[in-house]
């Protein structure tokens, strides 16, 4: 099986690549395009696309820059 990666970007969306499933609260799952590497999710709210990112964060001025914990 292959493996899922999500990227956090810093400022912007979630960047998800490898097969994976989208389902919203009701159960109804997204058809994503089988051919597409990766699929961007919004994280700022201000997308017109949502649940993916259009690049409205840009001018909604999202700030995010998570680092994971040192161990």
């Amino acid at each position: 099986m292959s493996e899922v990666k999500v990227n956090i970007r810093d400022n912007g969306p979630l960047l998800v690549e490898g097969p994976f499933k989208l389902v919203d609260a009701a159960g109804n799952e997204f058809q994503l395009p089988a051919d597409k590497p990766a699929f961007a999710l919004c994280r700022c709210g201000a997308s017109a696309n949502k649940p993916f990112c259009d690049g409205a964060h840009k001018a909604a001025g999202f700030d995010s820059a998570i680092r994971c914990p040192s161990s």
